[in-house]
């Protein structure tokens, strides 16, 4: 059938020295399904190049190499990502953790006030998905109180993988709720409120191509003009920030003036952008002022 490409067979008996320089893919993620269905590590995998492969694993193998040709993401064919330091299980219920959202780690770590022994400080996640985002904030600042928010179920499931598995036994745990936005709060306030929420425009050529045909639509648009979503969480935030709290929120390549003004609009202070890895303005945020940013 034309678009589909050909089967890579891997033979049993083959070495791994062999495979990997027949291998269809680029080195890194000819190394990453061979680690991951030998249970290799890297190391493993250089000092053991002439271990043959048997059978069952040549079948196993011969899978992976074509699930990938297909498309398929490497991050759900072996089930993880890493993210600010840290592995995290990733499925097709959640976005895959990239590089520069890291960024967003970096600026809510940032934007904390000092460390308070009359009170807790407390970070809220919208649209947490993996997880990464608050389970990184915490892995890093175990004396915070963070809450994690988001609308699938399925998603959660995963967070609560991950913070179990990945943070401190007997720090503040992490709270996760299933939410649309803001609704399961009540009052609640913090410092610092996060998001990385779906923001491309619906109908771009991007949600067609790479990786994102995999990944959850719901989490990468908006179905409207892209900023939907992030309307919704400035026109909210007012209402659960702390005075003087900071909200950061990534966006697209495209959309950091559009985000500055709505923030503006709402009366946020020290309204500002921050570039990525790629020099992009990715993140953009502001401060809840004395006043409080209207709701």
């Amino acid at each position: 059938m034309a678009g589909i490409p050909d089967m890579f067979q891997i033979d049993a008996g083959s070495s791994i020295a062999a495979v990997l320089k027949q291998a269809p893919l680029n080195p890194l993620e000819n190394r990453i399904l061979l680690m991951h269905a030998l249970q290799l590590t890297r190391i493993q995998l250089i000092t053991q190049d002439e271990r043959t492969i048997d059978a069952q694993q040549a079948q196993q193998l011969s899978a992976l190499f074509q699930r990938r040709l297909l498309g398929e993401p490497i991050a759900y064919i072996v089930g993880q990502r890493e993210f600010y330091g840290l592995q995290f299980e990733v499925t097709p219920d959640v976005l895959i953790p990239r590089p520069e959202t890291e960024l967003l780690v970096d600026l809510a770590l940032q934007h904390l006030p000092a460390a308070d022994n009359q009170n807790t400080l407390s970070v809220l996640d919208l649209g947490t998905g993996s997880g990464a985002i608050a389970v990184a904030i915490a892995h890093s600042r175990p004396d915070l109180k963070l809450t994690a928010l988001d609308l699938s179920a399925a998603a959660l499931a995963v967070a609560g993988r991950n913070a179990a598995r990945l943070l401190i036994p007997g720090q503040t745990p992490l709270q996760l709720l299933q939410s649309n936005w803001y609704s399961a709060l009540a009052d609640q306030r913090f410092d610092v409120i996060v998001a990385n929420p779906p923001y491309i425009v619906a109908g771009d050529s991007h949600l067609t191509q790479g990786d994102l045909r995999f990944e959850p639509q719901d989490a990468l648009t908006d179905h409207a003009d892209g900023l939907s979503a992030l309307r919704s969480i400035i026109d909210g935030a007012g209402r659960h920030l702390k005075v003087g709290g900071w909200l950061l929120m990534e966006h697209g390549y495209d959309q950091a003036a559009a985000v500055r003004a709505l923030l503006q609009a709402r009366r946020f202070e020290a309204v500002q952008s921050w570039q990525d890895i790629a020099a992009i303005e990715r993140v953009s945020g502001g401060r809840c002022s004395r006043q409080g940013a209207l709701s």
